[in-house]
């Protein structure tokens, strides 16, 4: 079963220099009927002016994900690290116990990103931060792992049992991933347009309303929940985020 986010369904706050678009709950956005999807707690697609940001302020018992697009952003934080994102580079901030940290974009460019927060596998974790680069070429035409439980293949390491993987596709390439018995995926479109199907990659099932393959666009999402896999194949140049759920 496939479930879709359009991206013009998505909560939305303009605050002059924070332009966000809220896949589930948050802040005050509120719609009962996305609070989240499995661990998947937040996907925030901030645009953030030059020179802008957040202030100080704090977190506790979540792991956040910052996947950066495009500008950059500085990050400081109440355990001394002091870093800036770039493009193809991957945040992970254990909040745990607690954690007070900034971020702010450069004094000349818009920053582009997308906050994520997975719930952690419990309570009271230590404070801890991680920052990974992925260049353009580990992503081509291949899903890179890019956060897991265990730090698998250098990707960064979070506190539950989820794995995010990330693709750049060019028009008529595809990619597949396998889900395992009882666990659950969501795509997300960070630019261009795929085809999602779901169904082994091998079983010819297809997805959506009679098995037809489901286009996505940039900003829109999609829940997959009893099957046993999924393909992405690109339909313009895309960048996609795959979310591999407990």
């Amino acid at each position: 079963m496939i479930t879709i986010r359009r991206s013009n369904e998505r909560g939305h706050a303009n605050h002059g220099w924070l332009d966000t678009h809220y896949t589930f709950s948050f802040s005050d956005y509120y719609d009962p009927q996305f609070m989240g999807f499995r661990n998947l707690r937040v996907i925030n697609e901030d645009f953030i002016e030059p020179d802008q940001g957040f202030p100080k302020h704090g977190h506790r018992d979540m792991e956040i994900i910052t996947y950066m697009i495009s500008g950059e952003l500085s990050h400081r934080d109440s355990m001394g690290n002091g870093e800036t994102i770039h493009p193809h580079e991957v945040q992970r901030m254990t909040a745990g116990t607690g954690v007070l940290h900034s971020e702010f974009s450069s004094e000349t460019d818009e920053t582009h990103l997308l906050q994520i927060w997975i719930l952690p596998d419990r309570r009271g974790h230590e404070p801890s931060y991680e920052q990974k680069r992925f260049p353009d070429a580990e992503r081509r035409g291949t899903l890179r792992l890019v956060a897991s439980p265990d730090g698998a293949e250098g990707s960064v390491s979070i506190h539950q049992d989820s794995r995010l993987y990330t693709t750049l596709l060019q028009p008529g390439e595809s990619v597949r991933h396998a889900l395992q018995p009882g666990r659950g995926a969501w795509v997300q479109v960070a630019s261009g347009a795929v085809s999602l199907e779901g169904g082994a990659a091998d079983d010819g099932r297809g997805a959506g309303a009679g098995g037809k393959p489901v286009r996505l666009s940039a900003g829109d999402g999609a829940a997959l929940e009893q099957e046993s896999g999924l393909t992405l194949t690109a339909i313009t140049p895309a960048e996609v985020l795959v979310f591999d759920l407990k």
